[in-house]
């Protein structure tokens, strides 16, 4: 027996047989035959049980060996040595049988010493010189090569999905588990061998049967149900085509539950067609907890910083009402220049509309001394943190001396260039006061006369802010003693009709036929009482007061309308009602300024809160007869537009200009002397008709009037959020 090595590069020719003539090959096999066979695309080779008797070109091109070399060796001699024995006694069973033979798989050594593998299918054939064997050959090399590659893919795969820390399961196409790694037993407690195979892979996360995720790539008909079961939840992978992700909190998972980030993949043959799906799962947990800390750290620093930021804008309003109504003049200056002036500095320097910002300081003193003296006096006590008060004579922009008494303190001591703020007074009225006493003294009794007026007029306002308060308690209060007095008199009028009918019928009945002394006491006591005049005015009396009784119940009636403090609800209200009973709560506050005009329309009711509502006509009507000088006319009307009330207040008074126009509904601003408003009327007024859903809209010449307009949906904010018509 020949022997062959994979080792060499190039195998030696095996150890020749006897050759047989080319008389002999050509004794066995014909022309056409070995066309036949040479056409045949397959390696063939025939051989009678000893050498190779004919192998055609793709055997010779498969082995690398020519015609000449095969038939030189025996038939089994290019296989491996392993393969020897199997091939020859697969071609002597091949010679001694006739049945057809399985095929064998074996592998041949090649002339540059490749190993090939081959799969060998032996036929029985008999010819003139004898019984042949026809070998066919299958080269599976290429496909071995692919087997032991897709093996070798399948277990690192394997080692892959075992090892990885992340759980990891694999679903076949019958949704049943083919892979469950250790992450996934170490995540849900469950043992691989006791879930691969399985169907219910749901055990492992939820206390009841329901769809996985992975499920839902596998089986579409699921879909819909996972949709269900997940919502907005459920969403496509932005990194891995045709997955999708979850982020879902399990509570049955490690005891107290945990956050898991699940991606589901579909896996495909080569056909496209679905085989199953892979689902990875993360524990985000600890992710979450986190984010939900820093989402409470963020909430809360936004609450403080909305809360210093409210507090900031808070303060920020506050100085800037206290600058603009302040009865001194503010200022800050830096680097000789005015930086910022309040209005009241304007109107002591007389600067009329024109602005401060930007002028430099030594405009307003009389000469350049004046203001060096000033800067070297001030120096040295704003470096120590100290205030510096002085008077001086100093110029305004028409040109007139004024003295001015200030007060100055630096923003920062230890900073040279940092600003000054300046507090100033024009003082020149006390030193003309000094030079000319007499005068001074009446100026001043004029001045107490302007602040009795101004004090008196605070005081009223206060009482009518805070008479819608009063007005239930008051109410009350008279109410009960004005019921008892009114039913006192009744019954009075009662004993006093019968009375006098009873005196009336013993005047029927002549006194002269009485005892004399009785006589002369009833005369005496009927002259004495004038018991004529009684008898007739008794009546009138009694009228008089039953009359000034139904005026006080009127009256209460209109307290009690106006504040509705016994409606503090929501409610369907009439507005003309309660026009009129704010009207007559006010009216001693307007009836020496104007005369109403009423023109109210025919208004459904209205839901609303009737007294706040009250406290916006109160002010608009206020302030309407603030704006008249001396003697002028306030209109009221209303009307109804489609779902909406629109209701008018006119009057005819000195009317805005646009700058005081744009700044009417802020809160703090009032063109009023200072005490004498707080400019929060309108400012109040403008947030309860936004309470009701309404909106309030102010029309206003200069010395013609003004006309503001309130519209307030007939149901409500609730019910109606368009936007108010205009009136046609």
């Amino acid at each position: 027996m020949l022997e062959f090595h994979s080792t060499s590069s190039s195998a030696p020719l095996p150890t020749p047989l006897q050759r047989p003539s080319s008389a002999a090959f050509e004794s066995v096999l014909d022309d056409l035959q070995t066309a036949t066979l040479e056409a045949v695309s397959a390696p063939v080779l025939v051989h009678g049980g000893q050498s190779i008797l004919f192998a055609n070109s793709a055997m010779q091109r498969l082995l690398g060996y020519g015609l000449a070399d095969l038939q030189a060796m025996p038939h089994y001699a290019w296989a491996t040595q392993d393969f020897i024995a199997p091939l020859k006694a697969y071609g002597e069973r091949c010679l001694s049988e006739s049945e057809q033979l399985p095929a064998l798989e074996c592998e041949a050594m090649t002339a540059n010493g490749s190993i090939r593998y081959l799969e060998v299918t032996a036929r029985h054939c008999s010819s003139a010189a004898g019984k042949l064997a026809l070998l066919t050959c299958m080269d599976l090399s290429d496909m071995r090569h692919v087997q032991m590659t897709l093996l070798d893919v399948g277990r690192v795969m394997q080692q892959i999905l075992e090892n990885n820390p992340v759980p990891t399961l694999v679903l076949d196409a019958n949704s049943r588990v083919s892979h469950w790694n250790s992450g996934c037993a170490q995540l849900t407690g469950i043992e691989a061998f006791d879930i691969i195979g399985s169907a219910d892979a749901w055990r492992a996360f939820y206390p009841e049967p329901r769809p996985l995720l992975a499920q839902m790539l596998i089986q579409p008909e699921l879909r819909p149900q996972l949709e269900q079961l997940y919502g907005a939840a459920l969403r496509p992978s932005s990194l891995v085509p045709n997955a999708v992700e979850i982020e879902q909190f399990y509570p049955h998972l490690l005891g107290s539950g945990r956050w898991i980030f699940c991606t589901a993949v579909p896996l495909f043959d080569v056909q496209g067609k679905t085989v199953g799906a892979i689902a990875t799962m993360q524990d985000v947990t600890e992710r979450r907890l986190a984010e939900d800390a820093l989402k409470r750290h963020q909430q809360e620093l936004e609450r403080l910083v909305a809360m210093r930021t409210a507090d900031a804008l808070k303060s920020h309003l506050e100085l800037d009402a206290f600058m603009e109504n302040a009865s001194v003049g503010i200022l800050c200056t830096s680097g000789h220049r005015i930086l910022r002036a309040n209005k009241k500095f304007s109107e002591i320097f007389e600067l009329a509309d024109a602005s401060a910002e930007g002028e430099y300081s030594r405009r307003f003193f009389a000469n350049p001394q004046a203001y060096t003296d000033l800067v070297r006096k001030a120096i040295p006590v704003l470096a120590r943190g100290e205030s510096l008060a002085h008077e001086m004579t100093m110029i305004t922009a028409a040109g007139n001396q004024i003295w001015v008494q200030m007060i100055a303190y630096s923003s920062d001591a230890h900073n040279p260039s940092a600003s000054v703020w300046w507090l100033l007074q024009d003082r020149s009225d006390v030193m003309r006061a000094q030079r000319e006493l007499v005068r001074n003294y009446g100026e001043m009794k004029e001045t107490n006369a302007r602040l009795a007026e101004a004090q008196s007029q605070l005081l009223q306002s206060e009482k009518l802010a805070s008479i819608g308060q009063l007005a239930a308690g008051v109410a009350h209060e008279i109410n009960n003693p004005v019921g008892f007095v009114s039913s006192n008199l009744g019954t009075m009028r009662r004993y006093m009709e019968s009375m006098l009918q009873l005196i009336g019928l013993f005047e029927c009945v002549g006194i002269e036929h009485l005892p004399a002394a009785v006589h002369a006491q009833i005369t005496q006591l009927r002259k004495a009482a004038d018991f004529d005049f009684i008898h007739e005015d008794l009546p009138l009396l009694l009228q008089e007061s039953e009359e000034g009784l139904n005026r006080v119940k009127k009256i209460v009636q209109d307290l009690k309308d106006f504040s509705r403090v016994d409606q503090s609800d929501w409610q369907d209200a009439d507005i003309n009602k309660g026009l009129d009973s704010t009207l007559n709560v006010v009216m001693n506050e307007i009836k020496y300024k104007a005369e109403i005009k009423k023109d109210y329309g025919t208004l459904p009711a209205v839901r609303c809160l009737a007294a706040q509502l009250n406290q916006v006509f109160m002010n608009l009507i206020v302030n309407a007869s603030h704006a008249i000088e001396t003697r002028g006319e306030i209109q009221l009307s209303t009307r109804c537009v489609d779902d909406w009330v629109c209701i008018k207040v006119i009057d005819n008074g000195s009317g805005m200009p646009p700058e005081v126009l744009r700044r009417i509904f802020d809160p703090f601003f009032t063109t009023k002397s200072v005490g004498q408003g707080t400019g929060l009327g309108l400012s109040l007024s403008f947030s309860i008709i936004q309470k009701h859903g309404g909106r309030i809209e102010v029309e206003s010449t200069p010395g013609k009037g003004t006309c503001f307009q309130v519209w307030i949906p007939v149901s409500g904010p609730d019910l109606n959020a368009a936007e108010s018509p205009g009136l046609a």
